[in-house]
């Protein structure tokens, strides 16, 4: 068979990037380690965000240990600008920020609510049979009480409230 610069004629398909882009393969194609023929669409949406000659400088000024990872992020990339042509990822980073604000805060009132739960059924125990503290008129238990009369909480329920105030990115 006749050999040319690239690739031996018929002898693999060209990758996906270079069979969209309709041109010959060669053997040394930056692309082709990345975007197999079997995969189209994940060098299409590449293409259409950032544009085959940008992801090719990109590439080619990248120590081809970390190129793999480079690529990795393009296509995530592209993909979500795809999806959500004006925030892309930053618009999923901010949806799950909401998320994990509104989980936060749902799991700060849970833990309230079985701080609360215990006290009334400490409190709720101790007058049934009769052995509230003198000290602290019945109020809460003397179990509860710290020495300094302030109540003494499971601190492994309550939550730091100030996290709940502020996201961890700006919107």
């Amino acid at each position: 068979m006749k050999e040319s610069s690239g690739r031996k004629q018929g002898a693999a398909s060209p990758c996906a990037a270079c069979k969209l882009l309709r041109r010959r393969c060669a053997q040394d194609c930056v692309f082709a380690p990345y975007f197999p023929a079997d995969e189209p669409q994940k060098f299409s949406n590449v293409h259409k965000v950032f544009g085959a000659s940008n992801v090719n400088k990109m590439l080619q000024e990248l120590p081809v240990h970390q190129r793999g990872d480079a690529v990795s992020s393009i296509v995530y990339e592209a993909n979500a600008r795809i999806r959500d042509p004006v925030y892309g990822c930053v618009g999923a980073i901010s949806s799950l920020q909401q998320q994990i604000d509104t989980l936060q805060t749902q799991l700060a009132l849970a833990q309230a609510e079985v701080v609360h739960l215990r006290v009334r059924q400490t409190t709720s125990y101790q007058h049934g049979f009769g052995t509230t503290s003198p000290s602290n008129n019945g109020s809460l238990p003397s179990k509860l009480m710290g020495s300094q009369g302030m109540p003494i909480f499971d601190m492994d329920l309550v939550m730091d409230q100030a996290s709940l105030g502020e996201p961890m990115w700006s919107r």
